[in-house]
């Protein structure tokens, strides 16, 4: 058990962001708030524009982040966390492959070779993103078998539809 409270301390900052249990945030919330400010400290130190200027992060979003790390006991918390050891800072390795970036994708269906995180762990090392529901931001939906109402909606808004293989052709 202590190995694994050790363990925990070297997490990425996305989950300490999302464990801090900032209202309206959640896994992916945390990853861009985490991509874009590095470290707890640029977080702590950004202004209400400059959240409400982040890619994903609403108006009301922006505040409840903005807000929560004003509160005198949200300080105290990260003043223990780091006397604790807790990794303040992303440590993971820039995308060198950008080959989708600025591309968002859809995940459908069962896939057959990889679980949805992993696909989805995939498409953001090479700079892509990833989001639940079909829109015309969409560039790609990855459907697998059994793919319902996303494949449906992104038939009618010409989506580009990618098959698992197509897609392990893509990250070759």
């Amino acid at each position: 058990m202590i190995d694994a409270i050790e363990n925990s301390k070297k997490n990425s900052i996305d989950k300490l962001i999302c464990a801090l249990g900032i209202r309206y945030i959640g896994a992916k919330s945390a990853k861009t708030l985490a991509k874009k400010y590095k470290a707890i400290d640029n977080l702590i130190n950004a202004t209400l524009e400059d959240l409400i200027e982040t890619e994903d992060v609403g108006e009301k979003t922006a505040k409840s982040v903005y807000e929560f790390f004003k509160q005198d006991q949200t300080k105290d918390l990260i003043d223990k966390l780091t006397i604790a050891g807790v990794n303040m800072v992303d440590t993971s390795s820039a995308v060198k492959d950008e080959r989708f970036i600025n591309k968002t994708f859809v995940l459908t269906g069962s896939l057959q070779k990889y679980t949805r995180d992993e696909a989805s762990k995939i498409i953001e090392d090479f700079g892509g993103k990833t989001t639940g529901s079909v829109s015309k931001k969409t560039n790609y939906l990855l459907a697998g078998e059994d793919a319902g109402s996303k494949l449906t909606k992104a038939q009618e808004l010409g989506i580009e539809i990618i098959s698992e293989e197509q897609f392990e052709e893509m990250i070759k």
